[in-house]
């Protein structure tokens, strides 16, 4: 019989980065640890009214900008690009330096994933990415020759697939470039994805304390993927905000 256990508030976290700071993601089975941060409510929503932003609670807005920092690259979906008004990503001055002190670029890059490439290249996802971390985007062959030579004209493109953006081979080709640490911020259908092909190392889940969304999953599960395991690793509170740390199960799915 399994052994359940009533939580307790423990000592009081003063940098809520730490408990993830720790963490070793230098031992994954892939090219590169894949690490998913997402925001869902009571009800599994992932979103109000089209946006993810409207659930996140101020707790959990500090902890996802500060997250960025343990990345080599913060990868979304061209969707949710879209619908959040994605910028290039920005951190604390303090978290800059210590990067920069470890020999790395003071900020992990953006890469958009998209087959169709029907993005605003006039948007703040391309034009406010500094000359070190320029945006990347991730794409097949499959795209459309005029709008990829557009593409090429505002980011660092990356062919991951044929017909269709391919995870495994995005993930190592993303590696290949050397990074190391994959962030993922969605959307549900590109993190189903990952998921489905057994790349997912690390989901950073945060509850928020909502019912009322969108029924919109955190993830969508391609049709025919078989279930994939992981196992809870800690959970941190900050009021009625939950944030739940799992890591891939031992059986590797």
């Amino acid at each position: 019989m399994s052994r359940v256990h009533i939580l307790r508030d423990g000592a009081a976290v003063t940098d809520p980065l730490a408990p993830y700071a720790e963490v070793d993601r230098t031992r994954g089975p892939g090219p590169c640890w894949v690490m998913a941060n997402v925001v869902g409510g009571l009800d599994g929503s992932a979103a109000i009214k089209g946006r993810v932003g409207e659930l996140s609670t101020v707790s959990d807005a500090r902890l996802f900008s500060l997250m960025r920092a343990l990345a080599d690259v913060v990868l979304v979906g061209a969707e949710t690009v879209r619908a959040e008004g994605y910028g290039a990503v920005r951190l604390p001055r303090e978290r800059i330096e210590a990067r920069e002190a470890d020999g790395r670029p003071g900020t992990p890059p953006l890469a958009v994933v998209t087959r169709s490439l029907e993005l605003d290249w006039s948007a703040r996802a391309f034009t406010d990415a500094p000359p070190w971390s320029r945006t990347l985007v991730i794409t097949c062959a499959a795209a459309d020759p005029g709008r990829l030579e557009r593409a090429r004209q505002t980011a660092d493109v990356i062919l991951a697939g044929d017909d269709r953006v391919d995870p495994e081979l995005a993930m190592r080709r993303l590696s290949e470039l050397g990074h190391r640490v994959v962030l993922c911020e969605g959307g549900p259908t590109w993190l189903g994805e990952v998921v489905a092909a057994g790349l997912l190392d690390e989901l950073c889940y945060t509850v928020s304390p909502m019912m009322g969304g969108d029924p919109l999953p955190v993830s969508i599960t391609p049709a025919g993927a078989p279930l994939a395991r992981f196992a809870l690793c800690h959970v941190l509170r900050d009021d009625d905000t939950l944030f739940l740390r799992y890591e891939r199960g031992r059986d590797g799915r």
